[in-house]
């Protein structure tokens, strides 16, 4: 045990002095471009699309006209389901290459990525190679952070698989085979992480072992997501809230006195602290605002309640709230995850919310994956072509006649839609 913790704190200090100080100077440099288009002008069918412009360090408001923008929910350490999820929305190959095909489409992923499996580092390698690939196609990736990425840099691991341990001390030895070369082993590991996974378990023993490949894990992950800790740093080049023309992306919900604060310096108060810069007392200040508390931008549940045992009242009081939000930052509608929806996608508030987390991990709900789908200002639920009612694939909220339609459709076909 000795020899391990003497180990893990050469470790330690190796990255400290070498890899991450090259992180942080990449970091630097991407700070230093805070309005900064997406590739060149594109051309789709017969109009010339301009490029995306990204204003903000975390970005903060982008700008992608006529663009397709695609929301994924939690995500939570599974892969399998993460892929099911992005080649469902026609942005992700299917002959496991892992290669974009989405074109020009915006894909925002809403955090929650860490927690309750056993691929977190995996599935954030393939939004970040996914991410370059969409530049060089007039794309673009953009993930929002959510709670349990917060918790993680805080140090609250009660929600980590014990898998994901594995996977923590897997990657820091892939990391110092890959010579601390972060953007190297970090985009490679997606791949490299299913050969890891079965040489860990062809390996596997039992007994005392376990409780050394336990302080490992633990160990590991306390270097990745430290405050200042590469992964920790690489979570900190993504915004709690995001505005994507008039849609705004977070994980639990914009409220008023967040807008009054500012989501700008929200985004950049989160990411300092992620990156472990210090205060004025000399420690990483914790944003409250956005990190801690139930009316925080990554734990409101506000728009996510089931209304139904809500009275009239409440709803108003909510809808009004919304509405508030919404005007302060100049946006027509609001996509969120963070809340479990056992019925799949929905809107409330007449379109103004989208509630898109369904609980697709294995350590969640283990159900199928959907994806929220935005053209030309319309909204629309992408579900598993392997539905029962396949030919309702495809479920379009925003346009309300051929809602009622359906509804009545759904009604005579027992499917709830809600």
């Amino acid at each position: 045990m000795g020899s391990l913790s003497f180990c893990y704190s050469s470790l330690i200090q190796t990255i400290l002095d070498s890899g991450q100080r090259k992180l942080s100077a990449a970091i630097n440099c991407c700070a230093s471009a805070t309005l900064s288009p997406y590739g060149k002008n594109i051309v789709e069918g017969n109009n010339r699309l301009k490029p995306i412009v990204v204003n903000g360090d975390p970005p903060t408001f982008v700008s992608a006209p006529g663009r397709r923008i695609v929301a994924v929910g939690d995500l939570h350490g599974d892969l399998d389901k993460a892929r099911s999820a992005l080649e469902m929305a026609g942005i992700l190959s299917s002959d496991g290459q892992d290669l974009w095909v989405g074109g020009h489409t915006v894909l925002v992923q809403l955090g929650d990525i860490l927690d309750r499996g056993g691929d977190e580092i995996a599935i954030l390698s393939l939004l970040k190679s996914l991410d370059i690939q969409a530049k060089a196609n007039g794309g673009a990736v953009f993930q929002v952070k959510g709670n349990h990425e917060t918790m993680n840099v805080e140090g609250d691991y009660r929600y980590v698989d014990s898998e994901g341990f594995d996977e923590c001390a897997d990657f820091l030895e892939y990391l110092e085979i890959c010579d601390y070369k972060w953007e190297e082993a970090f985009v490679g590991w997606v791949v490299e992480s299913k050969r890891w996974k079965e040489q860990r378990k062809m390996s596997n023993s039992w007994g005392p072992w376990n409780l050394v490949k336990r302080q490992k894990g633990v160990i590991a992950r306390s270097i990745l997501l430290t405050p200042g800790g590469p992964l920790a740093s690489e979570l900190a080049r993504h915004a709690v809230v995001i505005k994507v023309d008039d849609w705004v992306f977070c994980h639990g919900g914009l409220l008023p006195h967040h807008v009054e604060y500012g989501i700008e310096r929200m985004n950049k108060d989160v990411s300092y602290w992620m990156k472990g810069l210090c205060s004025s007392d000399g420690y990483p200040q914790l944003p409250f605002i956005a990190t801690r508390g139930y009316d925080s931008v990554v734990w409101s549940r506000l728009y996510s309640r089931d209304t139904s045992y809500l009275d009239e009242y409440q709803i108003n009081q909510i809808q009004s709230i919304l509405r508030e939000s919404l005007q302060a930052v100049g946006a027509k509608a609001m996509v969120v995850g963070h809340t479990p929806q056992a019925t799949g996608i929905n809107s409330e508030f007449n379109g103004s919310v989208w509630r898109i987390d369904v609980g697709m991990s294995r350590g969640v709900l283990d159900s199928r994956p959907e994806v929220l789908e935005i053209r030309e200002g319309c909204a629309r639920a992408i579900r598993d072509g392997r539905d029962k009612y396949s030919e309702l694939q495809v479920v379009d909220f925003t346009n309300r006649r051929k809602l009622l339609k359906r509804q009545d459709f759904m009604k005579s076909a027992d499917f709830d839609m809600s």
